[in-house]
């Protein structure tokens, strides 16, 4: 069995109207959500293998935040310029390259290629993954190149809003 978790990045700022989309960093919302979902992750007892990231700076904070509270080391993250506005068949190639050892992939990216995937890949109907928001998909298969032909099952999809009041 695999498992995929999608995150979309953070919530991001809009301070510097100069900037260019992928340099746009988390605004203080999106500080503060990334840790609160990394431990929500980690008090499931979650973990991962692997992490793919966008290049997008908001995109890879978020990883770098939420990889903390895993205890998944920062400087393993691979930057992924394919997730960066990925639509699903961008998703697919990448999931599609990865080892088959690493059983639990999270993927760091944007909407709404990453609601569109999570749908796709699971069979759901999310009408819109929030920023920070995370997708949890369980597969019945061992290799990911099976990715394209083959759903999985929706174990949770979940959202900073739902832990207001702590985990």
């Amino acid at each position: 069995m695999l498992t995929l978790f999608l995150c979309r990045h953070a919530k991001s700022s809009w301070a510097e109207p100069g900037l260019s989309d992928k340099d746009r960093p988390l605004n203080e919302r999106g500080k503060s959500d990334a840790p609160i979902m990394g431990r929500m992750l980690e008090s499931r007892e979650e973990s991962v293998d692997l992490v793919i990231s966008s290049p997008a700076k908001r995109a890879l904070k978020t990883a770098k935040l939420i990889s903390d509270e895993l205890g998944y080391n920062q400087k393993d993250i691979i930057i992924d310029n394919r997730i960066y506005m990925a639509g699903i068949a961008d998703f697919i190639e990448v999931l599609k390259e990865c080892r088959n050892k690493d059983k639990t992939i999270m993927l760091f990216s944007h909407n709404y290629g990453i609601t569109d995937f999570a749908n796709y890949v699971s069979g759901s109907s999310i009408e819109n993954i929030p920023t920070c928001g995370i997708v949890k998909i369980k597969f019945d298969f061992r290799n990911w190149e099976k990715i394209k032909k083959e759903k999985g099952k929706l174990e949770y999809f979940i959202y900073p809003k739902m832990f207001k009041h702590g985990i």
